[in-house]
């Protein structure tokens, strides 16, 4: 009974969403999907609902910016980097970066239709998660 305790709560950790997409308490929406998030994140999409939304993406090489692009965007740097540039002879602009969780956190609170990734360890009753990955 204890090693099936004990397996149970292991398999619990190992399956927890590590990072978690929030956006404003104030929005209507309460869930979204990869796909949405990935056409979002690809400025194929600019709304949800009435909503306009505003992606946040963290700058350089962080561990959940790398987890975001393979799992979310399913590209690696040199791809995404590809997609920009003919994206910029288009006219169309990456996402917002900033320089931290935090400011992802501060901007998304203050910035109606903000939508950005943090460590689900951060997340507070100040936003709103509407994915996990």
């Amino acid at each position: 009974m204890k090693k099936l305790l004990l397996i149970s709560l292991l398999y619990g950790v190992l399956s927890a969403a590590e990072y978690s997409m929030i956006i404003s308490k104030k929005i209507a929406v309460t869930d979204i999907s990869a796909q949405q998030i990935r056409d979002l994140y690809l400025m194929k999409r600019h709304t949800l609902g009435n909503q306009k939304i505003i992606p946040l993406n963290l700058l350089g090489q962080d561990a959940s910016r790398i987890a975001f692009e393979n799992e979310i965007l399913k590209m690696d740097r040199d791809r995404l980097n590809t997609y920009w540039v003919k994206q910029h002879f288009q006219g169309i602009t990456p996402p917002i970066t900033q320089p931290s969780h935090e400011s992802i956190k501060a901007f998304v609170q203050n910035v109606e239709g903000a939508i950005g990734y943090i460590p689900s360890s951060q997340v507070d009753s100040n936003v709103k998660v509407i994915y996990e990955f």
